[in-house]
């Protein structure tokens, strides 16, 4: 059995008329089918044609990718410009020593408002010429392409505590020529000294991130490496090789027990008022009105001095300890 699909304008004539010839009305369906199709309808048939994927006279296609220096440079810039510099690292020790021993102009941009390079400073010369040492120091470190990363790891922790060593005696002898304690060099020079870095990092962090947690994260961190890390492993050292020595490993508590006391009220006091700036009104941890940033600043630094004030009155019998 055959079915005659006709369209809709012939519904009423078929109603209409009880028997036709089913050959004559699929006929006449058809020719209202064709003359549905105006010249706009098949000129967008025609393009849906022309649209189709078909192949060509081309079936494989080869691509290569070539480096391009000037690209790359342009990269470059603008990571370093999005503060993003920290992950890109480097691939050789030519270009690391290249880039020790070459005088670069100091600032964040490199290029001036005309889009030409900034030459350095009478300023970035004598910076160069004082950290040229240490630069070339640390352009040593395997670059972190090898090992995955792991070998300028090391490499740096093991020159961190190198220099800590060094600086350790270095204050040493300087408190000594000037008459100053080992505890009161310690709290001073050697703990300032070794902080500034962690201060800078910290900066870094608050202007990057969006919050404070990297900012406070990164002071925290950096203190509790210092306290179980520093501490633990050189006291473990110091402990295994004594012992094999075949003697004790001894160390005097002496003014611990006051200074960590007071540490440890201050730094209570700190994270208090850290947890208090966390009222929207207040801007957060970091930042917020003029006002409140003062005030918290000028909050710390003094519960600094007062540490190293009664820190060094303690140290001298000024007042007395436990």
């Amino acid at each position: 059995m055959v079915n005659y699909h006709h369209p809709p304008e012939l519904s009423e004539e078929l109603s209409s008329v009880p028997a036709l010839d089913w050959t004559h009305v699929a006929l006449k369906g058809q020719e209202v089918t064709d003359r549905k199709l105006t010249m706009e309808e098949e000129e967008a048939k025609r393009i849906a044609e022309m649209g189709k994927p078909v192949l060509g006279e081309h079936p494989k296609l080869e691509v290569i990718i070539e480096e391009s220096y000037e690209f790359k440079s342009t990269v470059d810039k603008l990571i370093k410009k999005t503060n993003l510099a920290l992950v890109v690292g480097t691939h050789s020790w030519r270009d690391q020593f290249m880039e020790a021993i070459t005088v670069s102009a100091a600032g964040e941009e490199d290029d001036d408002e005309s889009g030409e390079e900034r030459l350095p400073s009478c300023f970035d010369y004598v910076m160069h010429f004082l950290t040229v040492f240490w630069k070339v120091l640390f352009a040593c470190v395997p670059p972190t392409e090898y090992c995955h990363g792991w070998a300028c790891f090391v490499v740096s922790i093991l020159i961190i505590g190198m220099l800590t060593a060094i600086i350790g005696d270095l204050a040493s002898h300087f408190g000594c020529t000037i008459g100053l304690k080992d505890s009161v060099t310690a709290v001073v020079f050697v703990a300032f000294g070794t902080s500034v870095p962690d201060t800078f990092a910290s900066k870094a962090a608050a202007l990057q991130d969006v919050y404070a947690d990297a900012s406070i994260g990164n002071v925290t961190g950096s203190n509790a490496v210092n306290v179980f890390l520093g501490i633990g492993l050189a006291w473990s050292v110091a402990a295994i090789y004594w012992a094999m020595q075949g003697q004790e490993f001894h160390v005097s508590a002496g003014t611990l027990a006051f200074s960590v006391t007071l540490f440890t009220i201050f730094a209570f006091v700190c994270l208090s008022v850290l947890l208090y700036r966390r009222r929207p009104h207040l801007g957060g941890e970091l930042g917020g009105p003029r006002g409140c940033k003062l005030a918290t600043t000028w909050l710390f630094v003094s519960l600094w001095l007062l540490y190293i004030l009664f820190a060094t009155l303690e140290a001298y019998c000024y007042i007395k300890g436990f």
